[in-house]
């Protein structure tokens, strides 16, 4: 199987990349623009490989990426490429308007004009895998309550907006043209290659120089946490055995308030990095709410864990930890992104 996967050199997409080629020996073509969140040190270790090519590519170039899909024939395409930060969403929403929402069009036109001409037998393997988020369902109470495949979309922001708007139109293309779609929507990721300027690894680079650690409003929001290793393992199921026309949530089982998740990273720094004196809980500090700011997600996983037999292999507690030291060993990694890619420090959560 030859995978295109938008977005691969992004976080998300660079785990799928790592999966697909090194563990499911896939052929994979990595289509990326390369926008501020990208890196190529996140798929370094496949630059030698025969299975992994890239090319630098604009999801809106319509025509570049029909050409490409018929040179490469290509049979199946997971499409990650997004603007995903809520942030500079509310910043600058027209970013997300074109590249969330234009953009997957312009994907799902020439994905539509490809398949159309393919032979038949090869048109029973295409699939179009259109990666998502839970924040399109708006959020839920403290306490009670799961998004599942049949709720209501409600977003909160223009990030979520986008990305809502992305996944009707897919199935829209589905219902009205026949394209063969899947679609997912999963919670916050975190693990290694993880962006700088993103809740978990600000809060360890952050500890790690004994700088504060801001925390939006009484951090009591909830967020339902997946590992990003856990979530590639559950895409590529989606992709090859998800039925057609149907949605699944990815979820990790694992709900946290983001000043548990802060005071759990400041506790594990401590334990592996000590300061001179005092506790890194002492840098916590309380900033300004962010506008429209969600206080629950919760996914319910029932579905692809029955259907497609997918668990989560990562509890929070050892997959903060293993995180927790990647950043500890790979400095090499996350300084020049720090350092020369970004501006302020943004608290963000991992989504497609």
């Amino acid at each position: 199987m030859k995978v295109m996967v938008t977005g691969g050199s992004g976080f998300i997409g660079s785990a799928v990349c790592r999966h697909l080629v090194q563990d499911l020996g896939y052929d994979v073509l990595n289509i990326d623009k390369m926008t501020y969140a990208a890196s190529e040190a996140s798929t370094a270790m496949l630059s030698d490989s025969p299975r992994y090519n890239f090319r630098k590519l604009d999801i809106c170039d319509r025509p570049a990426m029909l050409a490409t899909m018929e040179r490469e024939n290509i049979d199946a395409i997971m499409h990650l490429a997004a603007e995903s930060h809520v942030d500079r969403s509310i910043d600058g929403p027209g970013e997300f308007v074109n590249t969330n929402i234009l953009g997957t069009f312009s994907l799902l036109q020439a994905a539509r004009a490809y398949y159309q001409a393919l032979p038949a037998d090869r048109k029973t393997r295409f699939r179009f895998h259109h990666v998502s988020t839970d924040e399109v369902y708006g959020d839920l109470p403290l306490g009670g309550g799961l998004f599942t495949e049949t709720t209501a979309y409600a977003p909160s922001s223009p990030y979520s907006a986008s990305k809502a708007a992305s996944d009707h139109l897919v199935m829209a293309w589905h219902h009205t043209y026949g394209l063969p779609v899947v679609l997912s929507n999963c919670s916050n990721n975190y693990g290694p290659y993880h962006f700088p300027e993103k809740l978990i690894p600000l809060m360890i680079i952050n500890g790690l120089e004994a700088k504060p650690l801001p925390v939006y409003g009484t951090g009591e929001n909830v967020r339902d946490w997946l590992h990003v290793e856990d979530h590639a393992r559950a895409l590529a199921l989606v992709m090859v055995r998800g039925r057609l026309g149907q949605s699944y949530n990815i979820g990790g089982r694992n709900e946290r308030s983001n000043l548990q998740v802060v005071e759990a990273i400041a506790d594990l720094l401590d334990e592996l990095r000590p300061l001179a004196s005092g506790s890194r809980r002492q840098l916590i500090t309380f900033v300004g709410d962010r506008p429209g700011h969600d206080l629950r997600y919760a996914i319910d996983a029932t579905k692809i864990e029955a259907e497609l037999g997918w668990r989560a292999k990562h509890t929070f507690e050892t997959g903060l930890r293993d995180t927790v030291e990647w950043y500890l060993h790979n400095s090499s990694w996350w300084l020049p992104l720090r350092a020369g890619r970004y501006g302020g420090e943004r608290l963000g959560e991992a989504k497609p």
